[in-house]
Parts: C-alpha cells; sequence; structure tokens
C-alpha cells in the first residue's frame, strides 16, 4: 500500500494501556506524580499491508477536559467506528478528518488518531511529516526542567541541568517557601548572566491574585526569562491584569485547555494579552488545533513555543516533528522523555540541552 496510490484510505486499530513509571517523585503545585497513564493505538489498514502507525493518547490528571471515567472505553468506540469511515489520504485530509471525527471533548484522543494516522501514511516509520528533526538534521533546543521537591533534591537537579549543558533552566515552582525558591534562582542567576543561562519558572495556577504581583516583581529581580500560569486558570479578568503590570513575561498554559473554536480563542489573547502561550498538543485539541493557535498568535505578535505533556516518547517524537515544522529558535518543552523508568525505546536523544532523533536507533515496544 503505498501513500501516493491511494486518494482515500480505511482503517482499523486497537488501543492498549500503558502505565509509565517516574524515576523519582515528580512535584508540582497540584501534587506529587508517581505514575501516569497513557494509551498506545496502533492503526493499519484494513488490507494489512503490515504498516503501522502509532499514536498516543495521555490525559493528565485532574487537568486534562477528558480526564474522565471510562476513558478507554470511549476510545475503544471511536476504535470501533473508524473501520466504517473514508478518510481522504492526505495530511490535510487526515487533520481535517480527525477534527471532525474526534469531538473537543477528548482532545488527547484526537491528537492520539491524527499522529498515528500521520505515521500510517508516511509509511509506519514514526515520520509524521516532512520534517528537518526526523530526518536527524536539526537538533531543537529545550529547557532543561528542575521539577518540586525538596531543596536538596531542587539544588540536585539543577546541578545535573547545568553539567549536561542546558542553556535554558525551567524550574517549577508554588511548592515549598517562595523565599527559598527565590533563594535557589538567585544561586543560579549569581553564577550565570541571562546571557548565559535563560531562566523560565512555572507556578501551574499557585499564586493567589492578591498575592501575585508583589511575588512576580521579586521574581523579576534575578532577571527572569518569564513565569508559565502564576494563578489558577479561569480568572481572565486576574490574568489581564497582571500581565498589563507585570515585570515580568508571562506565558499562558493551562488558560488554553478547553478553549474551542477560532472566536473564543481570539477573544481570550486579545482579552490577557499575554507575552507568550505554551502549546501542549495533548491537552488544547491536537495537531491541528496547535496549528491554528499558533497562526493566531503569531497575527497578535505574542510568543509560544511547544511543551509535550509526560507523554511517552511516541508523544514525544510527534511533539517534536511538529515543533520543527516551524522556525524557532527558543528553547522548547520537549525534555519529558528522560522521566520514566519503563519509556517506549526509541531514537530520541538529549545532547547538549538539544533533542535530536538518531537515525541509527530504533523503536522498541516493552
Amino acid at each position: 500500500m503505498n501513500k501516493i496510490k491511494l486518494n482515500t484510505a480505511k482503517i482499523q486499530g486497537s488501543v492498549r494501556k500503558h502505565t509509565l513509571h517516574f524515576k523519582f517523585d515528580a512535584g508540582t503545585s497540584r501534587g506529587v506524580l508517581k505514575s501516569k497513564d497513557s494509551y498506545l493505538i496502533t492503526l493499519r489498514y484494513q488490507e494489512k499491508d503490515g504498516s503501522e502507525g502509532w499514536g498516543e493518547a495521555g490525559p493528565l490528571p485532574k487537568l486534562s477536559i477528558d480526564d474522565i471515567p471510562g476513558f478507554y472505553e470511549v476510545f475503544e468506540n471511536y476504535l470501533k467506528l473508524l473501520p466504517k469511515k473514508e478518510i481522504s489520504w492526505t495530511e490535510e485530509g487526515i487533520l481535517a478528518f480527525c477534527k471532525d471525527f474526534i469531538a473537543d471533548d477528548h482532545p488527547s484522543i484526537r491528537f492520539a488518531m491524527e499522529t498515528a494516522l500521520l505515521d500510517l501514511y508516511h509509511g509506519g516509520k514514526r515520520k509524521l511529516f516532512e520534517n528537518d528533526f526526523y530526518s536527524g538534521k536539526e537538533a531543537i533546543p529545550i529547557n532543561g526542567l528542575v521539577w518540586m521537591g525538596g531543596v536538596d533534591f531542587m539544588t540536585r537537579q539543577i546541578e545535573e541541568k547545568l553539567d549536561a549543558g542546558f542553556s535554558c533552566i525551567k524550574m517549577k515552582i508554588g511548592a515549598i517557601d517562595f523565599d527559598q525558591e527565590l533563594k535557589l534562582l538567585g544561586q543560579i542567576r549569581g553564577r550565570f548572566t541571562s546571557d548565559e543561562i535563560t531562566l523560565r519558572v512555572d507556578a501551574n495556577g499557585a499564586f493567589r491574585p492578591e498575592e501575585a504581583l508583589e511575588k512576580l516583581k521579586r521574581l523579576a529581580e534575578i532577571d527572569l526569562h518569564s513565569i508559565e500560569q502564576p494563578i489558577r486558570a479561569g480568572q481572565v479578568e486576574e490574568m489581564a491584569v497582571l500581565c498589563e503590570k507585570s515585570p515580568l513575561d508571562i506565558a499562558l498554559d493551562e488558560e488554553l485547555i478547553g478553549v474551542t473554536g477560532i472566536a473564543e480563542r481570539r477573544g481570550l489573547l486579545e482579552a490577557i494579552k499575554p507575552a507568550y502561550i505554551i502549546l501542549k498538543p495533548t491537552l488544547i485539541g491536537g495537531v491541528l488545533d496547535t496549528k491554528e493557535w499558533i497562526t493566531l498568535a503569531e497575527k497578535l505578535n505574542i510568543g509560544w513555543w511547544m511543551t509535550s505533556a509526560l507523554e511517552s516518547n511516541i508523544g514525544l517524537n510527534a511533539i517534536s516533528q511538529l515543533t520543527s515544522l516551524y522556525s524557532t529558535t527558543m528553547p522548547q518543552g520537549l525534555g519529558t522523555g528522560q522521566l520514566y523508568h519503563n519509556n517506549i525505546p526509541s531514537p530520541l536523544e538529549i545532547h547538549s540541552g538539544k533533542i535530536i532523533y538518531n537515525k541509527k536507533a530504533e523503536w522498541g515496544i516493552k
């Protein structure tokens, strides 16, 4: 079966649950993660030529809008309907089909379906697009992520990221004493200027609106690049005031979840006027919706970067290839592949603060 010879295709598939186990307790302001469930799908032509497309749905507990009871059954129901559908067999046709077929309420399932179909379209070789990342020609700069925990644990992570050659460090804040967090950030800045090391922080909505501006002023003294989601999502007026008054650039993250349609998205960005938005395809509707967010943000002169949402290497590969379609030199949030004991073996590697696709390595299934 050759993608060039097909005008339409009929597809069938299956899904299985894969629980990923963290190498450490991954702390955020919403709690500590020890494991995370992902749902891996395999799609194939009904004619069964041997090709397989892989995709991953990984809704985040208490965050994704499709973190729902019976998620596996919902996913299976989509796959039961799939063989009855006829898909226009082009990249554009695949994305349009998934947009129509998968409800907005199930963004991670749509992302899995999009990426598995795109993989199958390109021959079932874990290639989703014509892009320099998959070909091994492009290394994407990424931030080194420092998880919340005790001071010693966070300090050790910072040292490991600096030793590994990262030029951008992102630290999750909001769970331990704020003054201790400031001290840790200050220690990095005392050793490296902002020209040498870029510092980002992610509050995951931990600040109260009434205290947020004062904390942002104190963080700005450390010459940080930006802060993600300083206050809880859904407080549009309060977030707009912060973006207007803050001396530190603000990036929206959780704020984008569940916001569908061009008009609603434009209204949100025009109301808040953030400096940046953070794009997590699993959470915001998949590949096509992520592209739409990017187009809208660039029209409004809002910066953006891509971030994985704790997917396995299957999802991470897809997001990296999507990122590679755009000309961006800003460090992306694509370093989560090293978090798990039992990740899917893959050609994805991190060297000197950049993620690469090693064409000599192979994919495997655990």
